[in-house]
């Protein structure tokens, strides 16, 4: 591994420059310098120096040719300027005190030592020098750069000390041993066992903004071992840690549902599902312990699970602050439904079943077709391919039926308000079995989705029921 180089850009000259005159020593610290030495993008720097920060990010705006507007966050003491190459926030090195009931701590001016020391991790204290007499000299005080060969995650200090103070650090340790495939040091990950009740005083936004960076990497499972190992899941997020674990009797024994789960959730980012389809993966199989029944003849089921699982998706989002509109909505939808194509894998599958799955997914057909062959978790290759063959032929056939009928999101041409006018009714519960009605016709295939023909249709319903039968003024 090379040593990081600062890139030949003259914002860093320009800092220098402004650094040297204000008396100010500055460094380069942090992710961007990791980053530099693991050769992976970044556009986001940190500058430290040991004196004012916001002064020294005016000075350096006032240099710039584009004059680029500093940003001053003055209670956090520090600036942003973005330039065309990267974004840099300016802070005065300073150190660090925690009170027992705040990850917050109180701040004071520090030295260049004191700074590294207050970092989370040793590959986030590296830094690269913007002084003149030295510039570009890589500081490594607790040798970040050989953590980084070995692919270790390691606290500067004791991680006891560090995961109590700032308890965050914890999920952002594990966050980063997923997304850089490195190991969490032992004594490290020991401490975080040891320290896990203190997550209890951070934000439950701030928890599930690391939690679904974990989910963006190429292989969460990795990273929900290790919350689960370390004992961290269990109070971040329970339903799920409550997935683990194997019941048998005799000869009857289920899966389990945890690594079942992570194995649907890394079969689904190998297919470039998004952050809700992953979401989907994970809570597919929620409500298993709390659908678990034994059945002397067949064993271990789940009936329902789908279903109660669904109604839970809600609860589950808004307990882990996650955005509760269309995104959430789409996840219930694929919970619920994430058992239908395998019913329609039988050679009698008919047109009716296809239209209502076809009609009750919409846009996000495709999306649960992707989840549902990552379901497919056996160790018995031969029948994962069967399975996927099956889905195969379930695909082709939703294509025929949607090529023939549209009914990805289609609206039925006979609304409630046609059908209020037609027998001059009121809104009422007949108006919505009427329109029921209708629905069912078209997704039985008895009638087409067009005007005429379901328009006709809803009359011999109102005949049948006796209704008055005026006419409608209504454009199709």
């Amino acid at each position: 591994m090379k040593t990081p180089q600062l890139p030949d850009l003259p914002l860093f000259q320009t800092i220098a420059q402004a650094a040297g005159e204000l008396g100010y020593p500055a460094y380069v610290i942090g992710g961007f310098v990791r980053d530099l030495a693991l050769e992976r993008p970044s556009k986001d720097v940190d500058v430290v120096c040991v004196g004012d920060g916001i002064r020294l990010a005016q000075e350096v705006g006032r240099r710039l040719p584009s004059q680029p507007r500093v940003t001053v966050f003055r209670n956090f003491g520090t600036a942003m300027l973005p330039t065309p190459e990267v974004e840099i926030e300016f802070v005065g090195a300073r150190r660090e005190s925690y009170r027992a009931e705040s990850r917050k701590p109180e701040v004071e001016a520090g030295t260049l030592e004191e700074d590294l020391a207050r970092r989370d991790f040793t590959i986030n204290a590296l830094g690269l020098s913007l002084n003149p007499q030295d510039f570009g000299t890589l500081i490594d005080r607790y040798d970040g750069m050989g953590d980084l060969k070995r692919k270790i995650i390691r606290t500067p200090l004791d991680p006891d000390i560090t995961f109590s103070d700032d308890p965050l650090r914890m999920m952002r340790a594990v966050r980063f041993a997923t997304q850089l495939d490195f190991d969490i040091e032992p004594e490290t990950f020991d401490a975080i066992a040891r320290n896990k009740e203190r997550i209890r005083i951070v934000s439950q936004e701030r928890i599930t903004d690391e939690l679904n960076k974990i989910i963006m990497t190429p292989k969460p499972s990795y990273g929900f071992k290790l919350l689960f190992h370390s004992g961290l899941l269990p109070l971040i997020f329970p339903r799920m840690a409550q997935l683990h674990g194997v019941e048998k009797v005799g000869q009857h024994a289920h899966k389990d549902n945890f690594y079942h789960t992570l194995q649907v959730l890394d079969n689904v980012v190998a297919t470039g599902g998004d952050l809700w389809l992953r979401w989907a993966a994970i809570l597919h199989d929620i409500a298993k312990p709390a659908t678990k029944r034994y059945d002397p003849k067949v064993g271990w089921t789940f009936h329902g699970h789908e279903d109660k699982g669904a109604r839970w998706v809600p609860h589950i989002f808004t307990e882990l602050k996650l955005p509760l509109g269309e995104e959430m909505r789409q996840v219930q939808k694929l919970v619920r439904l994430h058992l239908r194509p395998i019913a329609l894998v039988k050679e009698t599958v008919t047109d009716s079943a296809v239209r209502r799955l076809l009609f009750e997914t919409g846009d996000d057909i495709d999306r649960l077709m992707q989840l549902c062959k990552a379901d497919i978790t056996s160790k018995d290759h031969q029948r994962v391919a069967r399975y996927l063959r099956n889905f195969e032929r379930v695909e082709e056939k939703l294509k025929e039926v949607e090529e023939k009928d549209h009914l990805r999101n289609f609206k039925p041409v006979i609304t409630g308000e046609i059908i209020m006018q037609t027998f001059h009714l009121k809104p009422s519960r007949a108006v919505g079995e009427l329109k029921e009605a209708v629905l069912e016709a078209i997704l039985e295939g008895q009638i087409r989705n067009e005007f005429e023909e379901a328009f006709a249709f809803l009359l011999q319903l109102g005949k049948a029921k006796g209704l008055p039968q005026g006419h409608h003024s209504l454009t199709k």
